[in-house]
């Protein structure tokens, strides 16, 4: 895999980071809207590799296939398409997506000294606004993280385009992530994909009344280099695309230098997985190890 940048910043890329009362509103609302992070050029590179992607051109591929990957093929039709680890896939894509701005920007957020990518998924939504697979519904990421410890994992959602309501963006249930959750079955075998959706209205519902809060929806308006993050439990979904043209993304997932595997367990007894346990290295213990740098490269290290 290509070699990651230097962890320094430019004085012009240090402006862009969050202020100290930007990121008390990230930890109060759930989520942040950045200044551009990305160039043009930079965005038009991506999306040219994510095309050279889809053509399928790979530098690599994944030694298991795990349980639960999202893996569109041509195949599958025109539903929305999800593509996991196209960072490691894809020495064009890392390129961008490790950029050391983005895991700075992260690292301010969840007031971390490290920041490694946890996963990696390409997203097309089709401009068809009668297809299901469009709508994505309520969730939040961290009940298919049950085997990390970190409670400050978030995500970098980065549209190729400028993106608002009309096509589809990510919406964010205000301050969700500061909720106490009720007791769900949810965990990573059951992926919002392959639910059904008036269950998990149903849950967001339960879960906003048992903490007397309104279920307050904000869909988030993001310019073409701009980046929208979230914390792993704000809950957030999006709509059809109702526009001409496909909705398309990278949601980068993003891990601190702190996080690392645990036991858990499925609400039956069972354990709980997540898809690098089959694929990255092991720890002297013997567990899956969170910061094998092939499938979970450091993007940032840094002064807090």
């Amino acid at each position: 895999m290509t070699t990651a940048p230097a962890f320094v910043l430019t004085p012009a890329e240090t402006a862009l980071l969050p202020t100290p009362e930007e990121v008390a509103e990230y930890r109060e609302h759930g989520w942040y809207l950045s200044r551009q992070l990305f160039t043009d050029r930079e965005i038009d590179a991506l999306q040219a590799a994510t095309d050279d992607y889809y053509e399928g051109r790979r530098d690599r591929t994944l030694a298991v296939r795990p349980p639960n990957l999202a893996a569109w093929q041509p195949a599958h039709g025109p539903v929305q398409r999800h593509n996991d680890y196209v960072h490691y896939e894809s020495d064009a894509i890392a390129a961008i997506l490790r950029k050391p701005l983005i895991g700075a920007v992260a690292a301010v957020l969840a007031g971390a000294e490290e920041i490694r990518i946890f996963q990696s998924t390409l997203i097309l939504k089709p401009p068809v606004p009668e297809e299901p697979s469009n709508q994505v519904p309520w969730h939040f990421d961290k009940h298919y993280w049950h085997t990390s410890t970190s409670e400050e994992m978030l995500t970098a959602f980065i549209p190729f385009h400028d993106c608002g309501v009309e096509n589809g963006t990510i919406t964010m249930v205000d301050g969700s992530n500061r909720w106490e959750e009720l007791p769900s079955a949810e965990d990573a075998t059951r992926h919002f994909a392959q639910r059904d959706r008036s269950e998990l209205e149903s849950i967001l519902a339960a879960n906003a009344a048992h903490n007397g809060a309104e279920v307050r929806k904000v869909p988030v308006v993001i310019p073409r280099g701009h980046v929208s993050f979230h914390h792993c439990r704000t809950y957030h979904g999006s709509g059809a695309n109702l526009a001409d043209f496909p909705r398309r993304a990278i949601s980068l997932h993003l891990q601190d230098g702190a996080n690392q595997y645990r036991h858990a367990a499925r609400p039956d007894g069972t354990p709980a997985s997540y898809n690098h346990d089959v694929l990255v290295r092991r720890t002297a213990d013997g567990r899956p190890d969170y910061a094998d740098p092939e499938i979970c490269p450091v993007i940032w290290r840094g002064a807090r």
